[in-house]
């Protein structure tokens, strides 16, 4: 709790000294922001019932089936998709709240650009740019559920999300990558596959047809939403446009290959395999394409709301999930059998066999989570290597070293994609013969970032700037008003504007490839490209000859817990304090790599003692 007062404490005194310079300023954005939420559309004016069988009764018939309705028939894409960053796009309480926070700081002229990748059932729906997600309706809170790719018809191109999506009900065709062959075998035979196709026929329902759309294969499609340019000309991501100018892209080799494949990140090949199972009765075999999609992000959110899970959907609300305490225990016999007659539980778990019946929904929660952290883990490992570490001097008094650092895909940059908010960086540890540490680069502040500009310990001077940090972070720089840059969390600058509205710019960004006003500073690692990093410690801690230990770990983060401490103001969904959610965000620091060097100081040849090779991972999440 300390660390995150310290988070608060330093967010409140910069609050309060823009409040006292620029407060007509914050009146007109949070006027702006009122008009923006209360202006809402109507049609999510009524809170939604939180339950499958809600659900079911809402949009079964309705513009938007949800992923529940799709997985009758295809429950191996269902559960894959589930677990999916996809799935986590709306449920994440970090995009709502940086969302919300762009859109405050920007008077609201942001607008849906956020969230319009992340929600396109929401926004379709005309729901508000901002809200809780249990107040959103089931289909919305899928993020990019199935109709977000299969109900599009037209090839977009690079519109950074904003595409309409096809309405209709399950019946209506959908669109998918080899057309209807299959289909229609199965529709010939409906005593077979148990189906029914009219809408006043009680049975299994199933869509009519499925449309050939040529793009759904290729990365053009994902370059829809995974190429990003701000309205104002600022190129905030970039992972299509990289991968278009690599050699996996001319060799032909498509997105899909690498991140739908056998093995995440490798063009492995595909699983040939049904693709529906329809009646019980399983489909033809053909190219299977995998739908749990592993990235660097990861779940912070109480396991009993996601993965999305129609069962659990049924079970419990999202208020009543966040009630279930499951890491004390609750439904397990450990806890059960010692818990005492006059422990209060909350209402709705207060029988015993409702709280046994939740607990086999988590273990089941736990299972899917765990197997996209392995998932995750190998995607990183395949992009992010270890490569030498060579000893450069080591005579008395005087230790220098450097390590290599590789990008093992030629399909894009390490890391891509909103790579202003992943945190991958070396921690580098050198400890003497008696064990004392005597260096270290890449340590953690007590809030739990790196020591850069943006640490609020590095900010206060408690704790002094790591001058040796080696991260891959990318860096928003944003230019004042009156000349000037400045390094930021957020690509929104703080200059003192009398209209605080993201605008065109005046002049042509195509050249320079950003506005005026703010650029990125891109510091990852081309296609099979490499960088060292260099490191010398200071004699002063060198008292004898040796040995000493160099110890490397390559290490990964979803977002900093600096952006936490950003975003704070909005506050964060699932009633989530900043100091629960920076935690969550810690206890997901995963090490790739991890490697021990032995030297003295006699200009001899180091000894790897202890190397874990760059090919031999250290799959474990880092631990508090």
């Amino acid at each position: 709790m300390n660390a995150m007062k310290k988070v608060g404490q330093n967010v409140d005194e910069l609050t309060t000294c823009f409040h006292g310079s620029f407060i007509g300023i914050l009146r007109f954005c949070t006027v702006a922001m009122a008009l923006l939420v209360v202006g809402g559309a109507q049609a999510a004016e009524e809170k939604p019932a939180d339950s499958f069988s809600a659900h079911k009764s809402l949009f079964a018939e309705n513009k938007y089936p949800s992923a529940a309705t799709c997985r009758t028939c295809h429950p191996g894409h269902y559960r894959e998709w589930s677990v999916s960053p996809h799935a986590y796009a709306q449920m994440s309480p970090v995009f709502n709240s940086m969302h919300a926070t762009i859109v405050k700081q920007t008077g609201g002229s942001n607008g849906d650009f956020c969230i319009r990748c992340h929600n396109q059932v929401g926004m379709n729906l005309g729901e508000k740019v901002f809200m809780k997600n249990e107040d959103r309706h089931p289909t919305s809170r899928e993020g990019i559920t199935c109709i977000v790719c299969h109900r599009v018809e037209n090839a977009y191109g690079k519109v950074s999300g904003r595409f309409a999506l096809v309405e209709g009900d399950l019946l209506d065709p959908v669109y998918g990558p080899t057309g209807d062959a299959e289909l229609k075998r199965v529709l010939s035979e409906p005593d077979k596959f148990r189906v029914v196709t009219e809408r006043d026929q009680a049975g299994r329902k199933i869509h009519t047809g499925v449309k050939k759309f040529f793009q759904l294969s290729e990365s053009a499609f994902c370059g829809a939403c995974h190429d990003v340019t701000l309205m104002n000309g600022f190129r905030l991501e970039e992972a299509f446009s990289e991968f278009k100018n690599t050699a996996s892209a001319k060799r032909g080799e498509t997105c899909h290959d690498c991140h739908m494949g056998k093995k995440p990140g490798i063009n492995a090949g595909y699983a040939i395999e049904p693709a529906a199972v329809v009646g019980g009765v399983a489909t033809r075999p053909r190219k299977r394409t995998n739908h749990m999609f592993a990235g660097p992000d990861y779940s912070i959110i109480h396991p009993g709301i996601f993965p999305h899970n129609d069962v659990a959907a049924e079970f419990a609300t999202i208020s009543e999930w966040l009630l279930f305490d499951h890491k004390a225990g609750w439904g397990t016999d450990e806890f059960e059998d010692k818990v005492s007659l006059d422990f209060r539980f909350p209402e709705r778990w207060e029988s015993y066999d409702d709280r046994l019946d939740a607990r086999d929904i988590i273990r089941q929660q736990l299972k899917l989570l765990s197997e996209i952290h392995e998932q995750r883990v190998e995607l990183l490992q395949v992009a992010f290597r270890l490569g030498e570490l060579k000893v450069t001097r080591a005579k008395s008094g005087d230790l220098r070293f450097e390590v290599q650092v590789r990008n093992g895909t030629d399909g894009h940059n390490v890391p891509t994609g909103f790579d202003a908010e992943r945190l991958i960086w070396l921690f580098v540890q050198v400890r003497d013969s008696a064990g004392k540490v005597v260096f270290e680069s890449g340590d953690l502040d007590p809030n739990g970032d790196v020591r850069d500009l943006h640490s609020a310990y590095v900010h206060n001077r408690e704790l002094p700037l790591d001058k040796y940090l080696f991260n891959l972070q990318s860096k928003f720089i944003t230019r004042n008003l009156r000349g000037g840059e400045r390094e930021q969390v957020l690509a929104v600058n703080y200059s003192p504007d009398p209209i605080p509205f993201i605008r065109p710019t005046t002049f042509s960004s195509i050249l320079r490839g950003h506005p005026g006003a703010a650029r990125k500073h891109k510091l990852g690692i081309a296609p099979h490209g490499s960088r060292w990093a260099n490191y010398r410690v200071k004699s002063s801690k060198l008292s004898e000859s040796g040995p000493y230990s160099i110890r490397v770990q390559f290490k990964a983060a979803m977002v900093p817990v600096n952006l936490i401490t950003e975003i704070k103001v909005v506050g964060f969904d699932y009633n989530m304090s900043p100091r629960a959610v920076a935690d969550a965000i810690r206890n997901g620091h995963i090490i790739l790599w991890d490697k021990i060097v032995t030297v003295n100081l006699d200009g001899g040849t180091p000894t790897f003692d202890l190397a874990v090779d760059h090919d031999s991972p250290v799959m474990k999440a880092e631990t508090k």
